[in-house]
């Protein structure tokens, strides 16, 4: 693999990565919030696919605007950084938009007490299960790895429900 491939195939990992992990941690803290504070399951559920797709277009532009002004920095201007910087944006799109459906999904399928562990819980798993693929990608410790993601994703998303309580935000 070329150095060129390389860098792109890192820049696409990277707006896999931060797709899926900002998606679960902040799409479960909105949810889990709205939860905490007293929402219906109606307006979780309409906040939740809501937030989804604006959030998800805003962060493949803004993957766009930072991979293209990176490349532009580095004097790369060409067709082919538009290109790879237009797939960073679909691929943090799609990673976005897809991930938010794991803590969204137990609030469309259970009831809403059931769904709110489930949530917290299916996106936990799936943060751990994230730091194993950046594991193997990394040729890295996948328990250390995954824990990492655990953790540190973990913590954001006790934000989320923290705040709900304090603020009973409904």
């Amino acid at each position: 693999m070329s150095e060129e491939q390389r860098q792109s195939f890192a820049s696409y990992i990277r707006s896999f990565t931060f797709g899926v992990e900002d998606s679960l941690v902040s799409t479960v803290g909105l949810l889990a919030g709205l939860e905490a504070g007293g929402a219906a399951r109606g307006v979780i559920i309409g906040t939740g696919i809501i937030y989804l797709f604006v959030e998800a277009f805003s962060m493949a532009v803004g993957s766009f605007l930072s991979e293209h002004s990176g490349a532009e920095y580095l004097s790369e201007g060409d067709q082919g950084s538009v290109r790879r910087s237009f797939k960073d944006g679909g691929i943090m799109f799609l990673s976005f938009a897809v991930a938010g459906f794991v803590p969204l999904a137990p609030y469309l399928l259970a009831v809403q007490s059931l769904g709110f562990i489930l949530s917290i819980a299916l996106s936990a798993i799936t943060l751990f299960i994230l730091g194993v693929v950046n594991a193997k990608f990394t040729k890295t410790n996948f328990w250390k790895k995954g824990l990492e993601m655990l953790v540190l994703g973990g913590v954001a998303i006790g934000v989320g429900v923290a705040i709900g309580y304090i603020f009973k935000v409904s």
